[in-house]
């Protein structure tokens, strides 16, 4: 009843939810379950709660000390603090209005999609498509024409999954301007250690833990304490990062969503570390500078 209550209102989301043919937690509920397990075993009842309840208290502290130090600031300290004061709770009152957007986006993709695939079911019925998932490989004009016609070319449905499923072995490129230009680079530093792997510092403090290489968060199997090491992350990632102390990824920046999350949680972060899940064997222990950019290898 829980879980179903819960899929009702979230089960619209999932792994890579921008792509209308990607698989909703609704669809495969089965893609949960790495998670609630994960959840059940590192955790004890309540723990959510107590991990909030910390959070909110540094974060409290921390404004303190903030505002003290504002208002001893000689030339109108008393003033900068009230402003910086406002600024705070204007921050902690609107923030999670952030995610707004995105979740009606969702859930109306997902009525979209709904939609589609019973449209792709009385096609099947109708002999006219072999599988609903053909519909995915017809422009949106030429499913009007086959709808309409009752009638599809038969080789060019498989040939346009061969061409998916070739484009799904390509590496893409870490930068792709609007206008298609690929900009590629190396990080020019003389700073960090010897064999460390250079990144972008997104979430300051600097960790030490066993490396988890993961790359489908349904396969996902963490301790607390592990550090994430992953290509990229969106928000379905996210009940991933109450487990981890750390992230390491192979693309992002200071905006994408492994970086906020990162910094919202308190985790030190390293993004736009090239091949991280190559070149960290799974298991190894590793050490974050999320301050400086860098990853360390350890013994």
């Amino acid at each position: 009843m829980a879980i179903g209550s819960w899929l009702d209102r979230y089960g619209m989301r999932g792994v890579g939810e921008i792509d209308i043919t990607r698989p909703r937690w609704r669809e495969r509920p089965a893609m949960l379950v790495p998670l609630i397990l994960g959840n059940i075993r590192n955790f004890a009842p309540g723990a959510g709660g107590r991990h909030f309840e910390q959070g909110l208290r540094t974060a409290r502290d921390k404004e303190r000390e903030v505002l003290e130090r504002l208002r001893a600031l000689p030339d109108g300290g008393a003033d900068k603090a009230e402003r910086t004061k406002r600024m705070i709770d204007r921050a902690r009152t609107f923030v999670g209005y952030r995610e707004y957007p995105k979740y009606g986006m969702v859930t109306r993709t997902f009525a979209y999609k709904q939609a589609l695939l019973a449209e792709a079911d009385r096609l099947v019925a109708d002999g006219v498509l072999r599988g609903r998932e053909d519909i995915w490989y017809l422009t949106f004009p030429e499913l009007d024409e086959v709808v309409r016609t009752r009638r599809v070319d038969d080789g060019l449905i498989p040939r346009r999954a061969a061409e998916h499923l070739s484009y799904r072995a390509l590496i893409p490129p870490r930068v792709l301007t609007s206008e298609g230009e690929i900009v590629a680079g190396t990080y020019q530093r003389d700073d960090v250690p010897v064999g460390a792997l250079v990144g972008l510092a997104v979430s300051a403090g600097t960790v030490e833990g066993r490396a988890r290489v993961v790359r489908d968060v349904a396969r996902a199997d963490l301790e607390p304490g592990d550090i994430l090491v992953t290509p990229y992350t969106d928000p379905s990632w996210t009940p991933l990062f109450v487990t981890v102390a750390g992230l390491v990824t192979e693309v992002g920046g200071l905006m994408t969503h492994g970086a906020v999350i990162a910094r919202e949680y308190g985790l030190p972060a390293v993004v736009g570390v090239v091949d991280a899940t190559r070149l960290i064997p799974d298991g190894q222990r590793i050490r974050v500078h999320g301050t400086d950019g860098y990853v360390e290898l350890l013994p």
